[in-house]
């Protein structure tokens, strides 16, 4: 199902009657907001600065509008406006802060480099007291031979003769409310404003090439499945010398034998024998710390929980531990010697009906043992 438009003037923050001057100044405070040289790698922001350019070329023109205010969206279609793209957004924003990031970007200004992935399984152990380890990535690493710049020792880059260095071009159109025109990336340079006349016969122009480096990184305490661990500045390096992207390490971890985690709680189902229940006992439980001795009390029941405090998982952010949750499991026996049988015979009542309240099960337990 197609996405539906927002109300352009909903998207600039304005009312219907906003005058040229209240638009302009809302489009600028948006744009600076959510250009994408001030949220790298933040989709969302970029969404945003399409929309908002998109909503300030219509508004701000006066036929345009006003078919808007009559026909909503479908007016748009009916003058023949021309498309809206993401390049025309940059052209927008040059209007009013000429020289800008976005200029630079069309005039082959350095770029910032791709992020990186790479998928780390550790031990449950691990994730809860940190670990390092070393990793060997393939990358993308400026060119020795050229040093980044793709041409050729002894030449470089040269003007675009169609663009003149711009990294745009114009086009004109005939249409039934007058000449159309339209501003595109050029398609000669693609976008740059400049060309490689003579390669460099390494990269073969690109300015980069692919390389392995061994990492050492540094996994903090507490991460959990699916969370991504952020390495600054360890990813592709960026064409025409521009910086590299990051590189993130999505965890796995292994589960435990015995250990469950539950985002900072840690959980450990415990068998316990129907004595040990029914009169209480100190037994010794595993913790990711190693094991640590816990009371049973008498008369615990199946499903009970006992916190220990400090034993859980650490907060990544803040360090601070949760707690341990050892949930008792009462083991009925399967096989029970005569001696055992009888003991417990002795302790059903003969109709079958639970012990009046006056006098436990487990003060029963305790007649019949002797204690």
């Amino acid at each position: 199902m197609p996405q539906t438009k927002r109300d352009y003037y909903e998207v600039l923050g304005v009312d219907r009657q906003a005058t040229p001057a209240e638009l302009k100044r809302a489009y600028r405070g948006l744009a600076m907001r959510y250009h994408p040289d001030r949220n790298p790698g933040d989709h969302q922001a970029e969404d945003n600065f399409k929309e908002i350019g998109e909503a300030y070329q219509v508004l701000s023109d006066p036929d345009r509008r006003q078919r808007y205010d009559a026909f909503g969206h479908s007016g748009e279609a009916m003058g023949g406006g021309a498309g809206f793209n993401f390049q025309s957004a940059f052209d927008l924003f040059d209007m009013f802060f000429a020289g800008g990031a976005s200029a630079q970007r069309r005039r082959g200004g350095p770029r910032r480099g791709s992020d990186l992935q790479l998928q780390v399984t550790i031990d449950f152990e691990d994730a809860i007291r940190g670990v390092t380890r070393t990793f060997e990535i393939n990358r993308h690493t400026p060119c020795p031979e050229c040093g980044g710049t793709g041409a050729k020792a002894g030449t470089g880059a040269v003007t675009c003769p169609d663009c003149g260095g711009q990294g745009q071009v114009q086009r004109a159109r005939q249409t039934l409310l007058g000449q159309m025109v339209t501003v595109e990336a050029c398609p000669r340079c693609q976008g740059e404003g400049q060309m490689i006349e003579s390669p460099c016969p390494q990269c073969r122009g690109q300015g980069l090439v692919e390389s392995p480096k061994e990492l050492e990184v540094q996994i903090p305490p507490g991460v959990d499945n699916e969370m991504r661990v952020r390495v600054p500045a360890e990813g592709a390096a960026g064409p025409r010398g521009g910086p590299p992207g990051d590189l993130y390490l999505l965890i796995t971890v292994r589960p435990h034998e015995e250990l469950q985690r539950r985002g900072m709680t840690i959980v450990y189902e415990c068998p316990i024998t129907f004595s040990q229940a029914a009169l209480g006992d100190t037994i010794v439980v595993p913790t990711v710390d190693g094991p640590v001795p816990m009371v049973v009390k008498a008369g615990s029941q199946y499903g009970q929980q006992v916190r220990l405090p400090g034993k859980g998982a650490p907060d990544p952010r803040t360090g601070r531990r949760g707690d341990q949750v050892v949930r008792l499991r009462v083991v009925i026996p399967t096989r029970l010697t005569e001696h055992e049988r009888a003991l417990l015979q002795e302790l059903s009542p003969p109709d079958g009906k639970p012990h009046p309240v006056r006098k436990g099960f487990f003060e029963n337990l305790k007649d019949a043992i002797g204690l």
